[in-house]
């Protein structure tokens, strides 16, 4: 899921990308979006983007003499799971472009699109940023932390310090894995109560006697947790392309995929928070964490057996083999409610869940079988951001 990071480089894509182009004509919305119609339409107009937490704002903005005369026009884009910016040519839009801004003749044709696979993504006209939305965490630092001590009181410190993480109240521009990154740097737990965490901050105070030099070496040696809200996701920025990206084997995700020290990655261990969010994290999971829900360790490929390494000796057949053989001639074959949990495929944890309809015809459904939890992938709301697509 696109974070704060993810949007800030977006905004500066689109600001590279079309700085010197000129956009000519209507913007055309796919027919599948749900998503407002956007009533632009103007015979030369440029484009520019700036981004804040977790939404980017985009600025078409007409020409002197363009026709027809038209006011400058702002939207603003929440990301959802997969929203991100392509520059193509025209003759080559993506399947999934679901706004498209063309650019004017002469020159080849061009198409900036909004691409967005899952179709959890937003815009909204106005320009106006969401009402409700904190400081950005990147951009507006001092604000940012001013606005988290002053609202200890609130309830959402009451929950685990990687829940309030994502509400966009307080963390605007945090998200799933710049949560576990942070956390795992201050070896935080994740289920700490989140102001138990924070309530120290509001009584951190440098020395009067350190100078400025003094000071801002102290604060890069020693961050707290709100400076790390500020400084890691600026690193994911300084590393450039595109920041979080879950697709194998693409150069511009390489980068981020050497920077991650915690988010999925091998020897940690993983719990899902209430929200049905997965959360990664290193040692004790802390005070708050689920009851009768176990932490799942990620093996490193090292550990896991290669093809050549489970292939048996035909000759010598495993015991354990022929006992299962004997098994299946004496017991029924089990439905696929009875099957244990590690027999089906691993799931992402941060794709919503479908249940499946009905049965398959000539099987019956083990007794006392709880349909899966469904997990809500996209609400409006800004708390949690767990449940949230923006």
């Amino acid at each position: 899921m696109p974070e704060g990071p993810e949007l800030h480089l977006a905004s500066q894509f689109v600001n590279e990308a079309c700085g010197a182009l000129v956009f000519g004509g209507c913007v055309e919305k796919s027919s599948v979006s749900r998503n407002p119609e956007v009533p632009f339409e103007s015979s030369a107009y440029r484009i520019s983007a700036s981004a804040r937490g977790k939404e980017l704002r985009l600025i078409l903005s007409p020409l002197p003499g363009a026709r027809p005369p038209q006011e400058p026009l702002a939207l603003v884009f929440r990301f959802g799971m997969s929203g991100s910016f392509q520059l193509v040519p025209y003759e080559e839009l993506p399947r999934h472009a679901h706004l498209r801004f063309y650019t004017a003749p002469p020159g080849p044709r061009l198409a900036l699109c909004f691409v967005d696979v899952r179709r959890f993504g937003h815009w909204d006209l106005g320009g106006k940023w969401q009402p409700g939305r904190g400081p950005c965490v990147l951009q507006e630092y001092e604000q940012f932390r001013e606005n988290v001590l002053r609202n200890l009181a609130d309830k959402a410190f009451d929950r685990p310090i990687c829940e309030a993480l994502l509400d966009q109240r307080f963390f605007n521009g945090i998200g799933n894995y710049l949560r576990a990154e942070i956390l795992y740097r201050l070896k935080i737990p994740p289920f700490e109560k989140a102001r138990s965490v924070l309530e120290a901050l509001q009584q951190r105070r440098p020395s009067p006697k350190l100078t400025l030099s003094q000071k801002i070496k102290a604060k890069l040696q020693n961050p707290d947790l709100l400076e790390l809200c500020h400084s890691v996701p600026k690193e994911v920025v300084q590393l450039g392309g595109k920041g979080y990206g879950s697709e194998s084997g693409e150069e511009d995700f390489a980068a981020f995929r050497a920077w991650l020290r915690c988010y999925g990655m091998p020897g940690m261990s993983s719990l899902q928070d209430r929200h049905g969010r997965t959360i990664w994290f290193q040692g004790d999971p802390g005070p708050l964490a689920p009851k009768g829900r176990k932490s799942h360790k990620k093996k490193s490929k090292a550990t896991q057996l290669s093809p050549e390494d489970r292939v048996e000796d035909p000759s010598r057949p495993s015991k354990a083999l022929s006992r299962t053989r004997r098994a299946k001639r004496d017991l029924p074959e089990r439905t696929a409610t009875q099957r244990p949990e590690g027999s089906s495929l691993q799931q992402d944890p941060e794709v919503p869940t479908v249940p499946k309809k009905g049965r398959r015809k000539g099987r019956q459904a083990a007794s006392g079988h709880r349909r899966p939890r469904k997990v809500k992938a996209d609400t409006p709301s800004l708390e949690p951001e767990g449940t949230s697509a923006s």
